[in-house]
């Protein structure tokens, strides 16, 4: 391997001062020399800076604070963005909502006002009851908000009328208060010395009069309107046919398995117990129109009538 040729030296009579760094031409030298020269003069304890370049000045207080106040402001604004969506479906529903509750709350008010106040009473259902004797029996009512019906009073005040056997209330807004009665049926009399009284199914008495009562049967049974047999009298009475019911003059029972009813025409039935009344029915309509000579019915058989 060969050693490498050794550097130049410079020329003599030249000073280490104007010789050139290895490397460098004379003309590179020279454009180095005028940028020193360039160099700008500033006050002692400054840095040196180059022509053009900005000196950084210091950041005060309020510069950080307005900075900080900028990046909030871009940062409610971002979020304002992202969330108009949801923020307006939480406006739609929280309107919705109080919309409803407005509503509401002004139809209680209203409700409980003398806007809406009983001006009108109407009794509807009853057959044998005069309605305007009852409309006169809740007249208390008149002026009472619909709201604010005492159903106590108005069970008090019918409570007179032995013949109601349920009614119901309905409110018609604005002014008026409908009564809707069912009347108890009548199934017969119970003759005893006060006279004839009438009775319903359940044996709740509804009138007594000195003579007996036009289209009711005397009801003849063992222990009375609180037995079992009387019960079971009632229930038989209540299933009878139209056309049989009006014909009926008689009906006794000793136990609650031998009803027997008593027609018009001399005719006896021996109906039973209670039980498939509505098919017993049938059966009897069918031998009384085969049978017209028949003095006895036998239709303790549903589904076979024997005809005496």
């Amino acid at each position: 391997m060969r050693r490498p040729a050794p550097l130049p030296t410079a020329p003599e009579g030249k000073g280490q001062k104007d010789a050139a760094p290895e490397g460098e031409t004379r003309p590179r030298r020279r454009e180095r020399v005028e940028a020193e020269s360039a160099v700008l003069e500033i006050e002692p304890g400054t840095t040196s800076v180059e022509p053009g370049v900005e000196v950084p000045q210091p950041t005060s207080t309020g510069d950080v604070w307005r900075a900080a106040r900028a990046r909030r402001k871009a940062l409610r604004a971002e979020i304002r963005r992202f969330t108009q969506r949801s923020r307006r479906r939480r406006i739609i529903w929280l309107g919705s909502i109080g919309a409803v509750l407005l509503l509401i709350g002004g139809s209680v008010a209203a409700a409980y006002s003398p806007l809406f106040a009983v001006e009108k009473i109407t009794v509807a259902g009853t057959t044998t009851l005069d309605p305007a004797v009852i409309e006169t029996a809740l007249a208390d009512q008149i002026g009472t908000p619909l709201a604010l019906v005492d159903t106590s009073e108005v069970k008090a005040a019918l409570l007179a009328f032995p013949l109601i056997e349920t009614y119901a209330l309905e409110a018609k807004p604005p002014h008026d208060l409908t009564v809707r009665i069912v009347e108890r049926t009548p199934v017969g009399v119970i003759r005893s010395d006060a006279g004839y009284t009438l009775v319903d199914a359940a044996g709740v008495a509804l009138a007594t009069t000195s003579d007996q009562p036009a289209g009711q049967p005397i009801i003849e049974v063992e222990g009375g309107v609180d037995s079992k047999a009387f019960e079971s009298a009632g229930l038989v009475v209540r299933a009878l046919p139209a056309g049989i019911r009006s014909a009926l003059t008689g009906v006794s029972a000793s136990t609650v398995d031998d009803v027997t009813l008593t027609l018009s025409t001399g005719l006896t039935v021996v109906w039973g117990s209670a039980e498939d009344s509505g098919l017993k029915a049938i059966t009897l309509a069918s031998a009384m129109n085969a049978n017209l000579w028949a003095t006895s019915i036998d239709v303790t058989s549903p589904k076979v009538a024997v005809v005496g």
